[in-house]
């Protein structure tokens, strides 16, 4: 998965779609933001949002979202009933562009492609099993998510939900 630190430079409420929020993201790519369309207007106030670091899944193929092309996902976390949801904030220090990895720390697995992650369904495999705990964000086992320029394993804030799985 490319998983990679982003901030939210703006963010509006999508024209034809009360529910969803329509959010130019920097990624640190040449090419400038990038749209990205989410589910979180009865979460998250638009003011909470902008300006705010998030964390991106940025390799899955652009989605039309109600007219509006989608270029990747905001992660968040979620009680189990799904009545709070918040977006995963980044630790203090994390750069915009920096890839989020999980597995060994001293090494990245390369990023699969967008079509590989449709193909295979790698984000449908790995979603869920992500829980949010107090250490930082893990998968099943205990396996951990690292950013290179922090030197951590915590590497994304403590979150309020639990896996409701354990």
């Amino acid at each position: 998965m490319d998983i990679r630190i982003g901030k939210i430079l703006e963010c509006s409420v999508h024209p034809d779609a009360e529910s969803l929020y329509v959010e130019s993201i920097d990624l640190g790519e040449e090419g400038g933001p990038r749209t990205i369309v989410s589910g979180l207007v009865k979460f998250v106030p638009r003011e909470e949002l902008e300006g705010r670091q998030v964390v991106v899944l940025a390799n899955l193929k652009p989605r039309n979202m109600r007219g509006i092309k989608s270029a990747g996902m905001l992660l968040c976390a979620s009680n189990s009933e799904h009545t709070e949801v918040e977006p995963l904030l980044p630790p203090e220090g994390a750069q915009v562009g920096e890839r989020v990895w999980f597995g060994d720390a001293s090494e990245q697995a390369e990023a699969a492609q967008p079509n590989q992650v449709q193909k295979k369904k790698l984000w449908e495999a790995v979603q869920p099993f992500l829980w949010p705990f107090a250490a930082g964000f893990a998968v099943t086992g205990g396996i951990m998510f690292y950013i290179a320029s922090l030197q951590t394993d915590a590497a994304i804030k403590e979150s309020k939900f639990v896996n409701p799985r354990h």
